[in-house]
């Protein structure tokens, strides 16, 4: 690193990410930062009474709560995501039987993801929360269409039953947002608003 470089982009705080999704690992890459992961250990059942932005908002501090002994002096990065038809939460479908139902029940309707974003501090315990909504619109599908996906993508690790990032977009009519990264996880836009309230500036 040169003197330009050094003074373009002073030291900061070690980042981590309380995540081991290759998913978000990838998308915080795209910010050219250098980051460690950890696997955060929490209970992420729900309240009684709590919200899906509730619940992904405490889970996303938790997470970053639950690695922060292990990294003193660092940014640590905590995000947590549900998936919503209607009232209902959606899980990973974990099968083919399960998915199949999930995308039923989209078809023609619309899905809301939640995904709760933190950045902890664990130098000063200071945090930063947000939740961060994305709207996806799907088609109306048919069962040889949702079948012949599922053929293709089997996206059985996927809440919601899809991947927009491949094949699952052509399940959908419209995409409604801030930030296409928070539909698969981690919203790197309000995350750069807050890495900013931290010292570090992108690009």
């Amino acid at each position: 690193m040169n003197s330009t470089d050094a003074l373009s982009h002073p030291p900061h705080l070690p980042l981590v990410l309380g995540s081991t999704s290759p998913f978000r690992r990838e998308i915080l890459a795209k910010l050219g930062l250098a980051f460690r992961t950890a696997a955060p250990e929490i209970d992420e059942s729900r309240r009684a009474g709590e919200s899906p932005r509730e619940l992904v908002s405490r889970l996303a501090l938790e997470k970053a709560r639950a690695v922060a002994d292990a990294h003193p002096q660092s940014l640590v990065i905590g995000s947590d995501q549900v998936a919503c038809n209607g009232g209902e939460i959606l899980g990973k479908p974990g099968d083919r039987t399960s998915a199949i139902a999930q995308l039923s029940n989209a078809s023609g309707r619309v899905v809301s993801f939640y995904t709760g974003l933190c950045l902890l501090n664990t130098a000063s315990g200071g945090s930063q929360v947000v939740c961060d909504p994305f709207h996806v619109h799907f088609r109306q599908l048919s069962m040889e269409q949702i079948e012949r996906y599922l053929d293709i993508e089997q996206p059985y690790n996927c809440a919601g039953s899809f991947k927009s990032e491949g094949l699952g977009i052509s399940l959908f009519t419209r995409l409604e947002g801030d930030d296409p990264n928070s539909l698969i996880g981690l919203p790197l836009i309000r995350l750069i608003e807050m890495l900013e309230a931290e010292g570090i500036h992108l690009p």
